[in-house]
């Protein structure tokens, strides 16, 4: 009884792998209309949006706006507030470690 399921079993693979292989349906390539990656890498950017606004902005333009977003404003709390949320930050790590600490 084995054997006969287990010839049915392989036949029916055969067939069904024949049939897909005759009907040529292949699932692993991309579509024609895709642009290869090794492409897309090599094209040049000429425009851009702005990250602030969104409306499109030059090469040159958008180069300069990143400069100045990248430049980090001074902190504007007060040094003793900005201690305290150290302080906090601290005591609620401690607290997730020892939770049995009263602190």
């Amino acid at each position: 009884m084995k054997r006969i399921t287990f010839t049915v079993l392989s036949v029916s693979t055969t067939i069904i792998v024949s049939i897909n292989n005759h009907w040529g349906v292949v699932m692993a390539l991309p579509l024609e209309q895709d642009i290869p990656e090794e492409i897309l890498r090599m094209e040049i950017i000429t425009a851009a949006r702005s990250p602030i606004d969104g409306r499109l902005v030059s090469a040159a333009e958008y180069a300069k706006l990143q400069a100045r977003i990248s430049v980090n404003p001074p902190p504007k709390l007060d040094i003793k507030i900005r201690e305290q949320v150290f302080l906090l930050r601290v005591r609620k790590f401690l607290l997730q470690i020892f939770p049995f600490l009263d602190i």
